[in-house]
Formats: structure tokens, C-alpha cells, sequence
């Protein structure tokens, strides 16, 4: 029987709980797209960001993740050109896109706008998949008041301008409350459940519990577990601390063992829970999404995977401290 997260093999395309919509077990992730160098190293043209979309459009991925404040909307904007570019958006592809505040204001309003802004520069006339992006970085009372970001983004789907809605953020402590409140179909953690990580395993489950559909981003940690050698010391856009230095040298070690890199092993260790509708991957070079699917395809024993869950550092505070990005 073909592997789930073999690109194109059964099972490669699955429902996403929660909602009407269907998608690939692979999604290109929009952080990068717009060249956000603080975060991710380097600048990224807009051409290369096109590109880089129209290489995803062309391959078996059909799911594509972005947000109204990745580089001030110059992510959908590269999005948006790129379906022009592709004489628009393919049938069986799937945009999601974030709701983000316009500084302080994270107001009902401001979530209003904000969906309005991602309509058009992704040009589209209806957004799919619209979440609520790092609520975590502002006050909850005020997020949940009436009219408030919660509320807006609630009404925005009852009255059909968007489809499905979800949540997505980082500290697990803050995204529980709002999970709580019941009224997201969707669930979408980053950096919290990786190789090095699995703080979000309560968040998840719960989420399953309540029949929302679950998306994992950033499981490479921000870079850290993209290089089987260098690379940044940082997880999660933050500098890392020894032990989960520590842990990452080991589990390089581990995965040459086994005649594989660590990057692989990052990737495919989310794509085989079945929890995980999706696995979102950012990415800013064209070439990249084929060796993406590449790495999804390879074949890798169980016994790899059983031995990089022995060497999980410890659950620390820096962990479920809020996220600097």
C-alpha cells in the first residue's frame, strides 16, 4: 500500500476536518516568499518568490499558506501574481491566508480590512481559509470582546465572505484559551511540535477531540533542523539553548546512521502523524519544492524515527514563552 506522503500516492490529497476543503499533505508555506531577512536569512526578489509559487502550482502541492502581514503583504502579493502568471488559481488548490493587526490594532474592524486587503492582492474573490495569526501577542479580553477580533472573524464566515476559519499561533498556554472558546475549525501550530519540540501535543489532541482539523508549520524550527551541517543556532526564530543544541548534533548523527539528513527526517517525522492534515514548508527557491517532495518521498525505517524520539530534550520554560516572531 503507497505511504500517505508519498506526493501524488494515495491518501497524498486528504480532507481537512472542519472544514469542506481538501489538501495536499504538503503545504508551501509563505513566510519567506515576500523576503523577510530578519527572520530567515537572506533576501528574497520578487521574482524568485514567483517562481517559487509557480514551481508549487506546477507540482503535486495544493495547498498554499501566506498571511496579510508576512513582509506587509508583499507574500500575497507574490502569491497573487504568480496565479495571474498561471492564468489563475487551479481548481484543486487551496490558498489559506492570516487575519494580522495593523499595529496595536487588532480590532474587529482591523480584521474586517484586513481580510479585504488579502482578497486583493491575492486576487481572489473568496478566501477559503482565513486564521486568526498569533492572537497570543495581545490581550485576550480584548481579542474576545464584542466586535472584537474573535467576533469579526466569526461573523466574516456566517455571512459566507470567507470560508472556513482557524487559529494559529505559538504558546500553547494562550492558544488553549482561545481553542476553548469552540468556535475555530481549524487549528495551526508553529514551531511546537518538531523533532525538538512537542509542547503542542495537548493543543493537538484536543483540537482532534473537537473534530477541527490540525496544521503543523515550521517543523523545521526556523532552520535549525533545515541542515544536516551549520546553520543557525536559533529554533524558532530565538537563540536556542545547549541542550537542544545538544539534542540537534545527536540527531544529525543518528539520521547519517541511517543514511539521511536531518532536514528529511524533520520533514517526514510530521507528515507521518496522521494527526497533521498538512505539513507546512516554507520556502523561497523554486528548485526547493521538488526537493521538498523529494525528501516527503524518501524511504526511511520506523527504527530512525523511534531513535530521534530518545534523544527529545527537555521540556523547558523558554519553550512556552511567547515567540518573538
Amino acid at each position: 500500500m503507497p505511504v500517505p506522503h508519498v506526493p501524488g500516492g494515495a491518501g497524498w490529497m486528504r480532507p481537512l476536518p472542519g472544514t469542506s476543503l481538501t489538501v495536499s499533505a504538503l503545504c508551501l508555506g509563505g513566510g519567506p516568499l515576500g523576503s523577510m531577512p530578519e527572520l530567515f536569512g537572506e533576501d528574497v526578489s520578487p521574482e524568485r518568490g514567483i517562481s517559487t509559487v509557480l514551481a508549487a502550482l506546477r507540482s503535486d502541492v495544493r495547498f498554499v499558506d501566506t498571511s496579510n502581514g508576512y513582509s506587509g503583504g508583499e507574500s500575497e502579493r507574490r502569491i497573487g501574481a504568480a496565479l495571474t502568471a498561471h492564468g489563475g488559481l487551479p481548481a484543486d488548490v487551496v490558498v489559506a491566508t492570516k487575519v494580522d493587526p495593523e499595529g496595536s490594532d487588532y480590532s474587529g474592524e482591523r480584521v474586517r480590512r484586513s481580510v479585504d486587503e488579502s482578497r486583493r492582492r491575492l486576487g481572489l474573490d473568496h478566501l477559503p481559509l482565513v486564521h486568526l495569526h498569533d492572537p497570543e501577542r495581545h490581550e485576550f479580553d480584548d481579542l474576545t470582546a464584542p466586535d472584537g477580533a474573535v467576533e469579526a472573524l466569526v461573523e466574516l464566515r456566517e455571512s459566507g465572505a470567507v470560508g472556513a476559519i482557524g487559529l494559529a499561533g505559538g504558546r500553547v498556554q494562550e492558544m488553549a484559551r482561545y481553542l476553548a472558546l469552540g468556535v475555530f475549525d481549524v487549528l495551526l501550530v508553529h514551531n511546537r511540535w518538531t523533532l525538538v519540540d512537542r509542547s503542542a501535543d495537548a493543543l493537538v489532541a484536543e483540537a482532534r477531540a473537537r473534530g477541527m482539523g490540525v496544521l503543523n508549520a515550521a517543523v523545521l524550527g526556523g532552520g535549525v533542523l533545515a541542515h544536516q551541517e551549520g546553520g543557525p543556532t536559533t529554533y524558532g526564530y530565538r537563540p536556542a539553548p545547549p541542550e537542544v543544541l545538544d539534542a540537534v548534533a545527536r540527531m544529525r548523527a543518528v539520521c547519517a546512521a541511517h543514511g539521511t539528513d536531518l532536514r528529511t527526517a524533520a520533514l517526514q517525522v510530521s507528515l507521518r502523524d496522521d494527526r497533521f492534515t498538512s505539513t507546512i514548508v516554507g520556502m523561497s527557491r523554486p528548485e526547493r519544492v521538488a526537493q521538498t517532495l523529494a525528501a516527503a518521498a524518501t524511504p526511511l525505517p520506523q527504527e530512525l524515527f523511534d531513535e530521534l524520539a530518545t534523544l527529545l530534550p527537555p521540556s523547558r520554560t523558554w519553550l512556552d514563552a511567547p515567540f518573538d516572531a
